[in-house]
């Protein structure tokens, strides 16, 4: 009896010790329990607006708090059930209110209790097709069995041994914008899942981009200028600020006529297709009217060759408009040297031979700039240079009577011609840089202001304002 008794005491604080062990570790469990994860309510699927197609905007009601390291599924599906593609995971973090979605205030109001994703869905649904595509060569054998016979011929001597084959031809099939789809999302955290239920949605392409309108009213604003510009210019003509390089072209033409002594035109070693190369040709165009009104004489040696046909056209056609077709001359434009510096020592020689009465630097320059301009300067000519390249200013600003820099280039066409078109367009420049100074400079106060009282939603108006989506 006393050993039963003392077996069932030894057993009983076994047990006790045992229980009391235990309640630490399940305490522990208890505390480690991963926090339920809340479901996800209010999914709707629409089109993602001002889009070219192919994406969809997802939406559904935010949570107050989410548990840190949620990650937010996406499955798509083209079927009624089943069928569902992984669209990627997103980080919970990552995912905002639909209201900070990157649309203008005009364009877009979202909502701070949504919170939004968006989708790209076109890559999902694009597929490869591989078909075979026939040669020329394949239709020529399929009609003529003496070609296959040659042909045959031929490879079994080891020649053209793939010839007359099919060739693989792989396309891709691209998803279409309006197919209805599927959309789910799954919200997951430590292997626990809350799936929100299924809704459909599609993507469509848009014609029109709301969210741009600032950018369509001030090219309206700006079109509205330039024809009333254009009509300003042919009834009264426009102001434009004087240029001295330009207003010096009539002194340098006529005392090269008073001297009897020719003048150089050196349009630089930029192609036809840069845009100081195109100002030097116009400019040039302008220069030869006024020689030939004056009877005086100009030569144009050239680096490149597609420059020097172009500005043979643009001579003759300034001599025609001068009514002195007979003095024009085609060795008047003549071609030197594709080498950079053999044209430079080239134009120097003929510059320090003949002791032009002007020379005119207008176009595309580099190294050789001041090789040419000091070459210049020593045989007593005036000296008119233009380039929109700054590197070479400083060398034409030396050795050069008057300069033209960058935009003055561009603009002595319309300078020289008064040409009512291109004075408007000048003006137009003008205006347009104007107004986005002004805009700018109003910007900053405004947006500063808004600062210094905390009025958040006004900065994000006034931000929108300059933005370009």
């Amino acid at each position: 009896m006393i050993k039963n008794k003392l077996l069932f005491t030894l057993v009983l604080s076994l047990l006790t010790a045992a229980g009391v062990l235990s309640a630490p570790a399940a305490g522990a469990d208890k505390g480690n329990k991963s926090p339920a994860q809340p479901p996800i309510t209010g999914l709707t699927a629409a089109d993602m607006p001002y889009d070219v197609g192919g994406t969809v905007l997802l939406a559904w009601d935010a949570l107050a708090s989410v548990p840190p390291g949620t990650v937010y599924q996406v499955f798509v599906s083209s079927l009624e059930t089943g069928g569902w593609i992984k669209a990627g995971d997103y980080p919970a973090d990552g995912v905002k209110p639909s209201s900070e979605i990157e649309l203008p205030f005009w364009a877009w109001r979202g909502s701070k209790t949504r919170s939004a994703l968006r989708v790209e869905v076109g890559e999902l649904f694009a597929y490869k097709v591989t078909t075979e595509r026939k040669s020329a060569l394949c239709l020529a054998l399929e009609k003529s069995s003496l070609l296959r016979a040659i042909l045959s011929r031929l490879q079994g001597q080891g020649l053209f041994g793939g010839a007359g084959k099919p060739e693989p031809y792989t396309r891709v099939i691209e998803y279409k914008d309006g197919i209805p789809l599927n959309f789910k999302v799954v919200a997951e955290l430590a292997g626990k899942q809350a799936t929100a239920v299924q809704v459909k949605g599609s993507t469509a392409s848009n014609w029109f981009r709301l969210d741009r309108l600032n950018n369509l009213l001030l090219l309206i604003v700006i079109v509205i200028v330039f024809f009333w510009a254009v009509s300003h210019a042919k009834r009264k003509g426009l102001f434009i600020r004087r240029i001295a390089g330009l207003d010096a072209i009539d002194e340098a033409i006529g005392r090269a006529t008073e001297m009897g002594k020719p003048i150089y035109y050196v349009p630089g070693i930029g192609g036809m297709s840069g845009i100081s190369t195109i100002a030097s040709s116009f400019i040039l165009g302008e220069v030869s009217q006024k020689v030939a009104q004056y009877d005086s004489q100009i030569k144009v040696p050239h680096y490149d060759p597609i420059v020097m046909t172009v500005c043979k056209e643009v001579v003759k056609q300034a001599f025609l408009e001068a009514g002195r077709p007979d003095s024009y001359r085609d060795d008047i434009n003549f071609f030197v040297s594709q080498d950079q510096f053999s044209y430079a020592a080239s134009v120097d020689g003929m510059i320090s031979r003949e002791k032009p009465a002007a020379v005119f630097f207008m176009g595309y320059f580099m190294a050789e700039s001041l090789l040419l301009a000091e070459v210049g300067a020593t045989s007593g000519a005036i000296q008119i240079a233009g380039t929109d390249v700054e590197s070479q200013l400083p060398f034409f600003f030396t050795a050069c009577d008057y300069t033209l820099i960058g935009e003055e280039l561009y603009a002595a066409g319309a300078y020289l011609s008064k040409e009512p078109m291109l004075l408007s367009a000048l003006k137009v420049q003008d205006f347009g840089k104007l107004l986005v100074m002004v805009s700018v400079f109003f910007g900053i106060i405004l947006v500063a202001v808004g600062a210094k009282l905390h009025w958040d939603p006004f900065i994000e108006v006034i931000l929108n304002l300059f933005k370009a989506y």
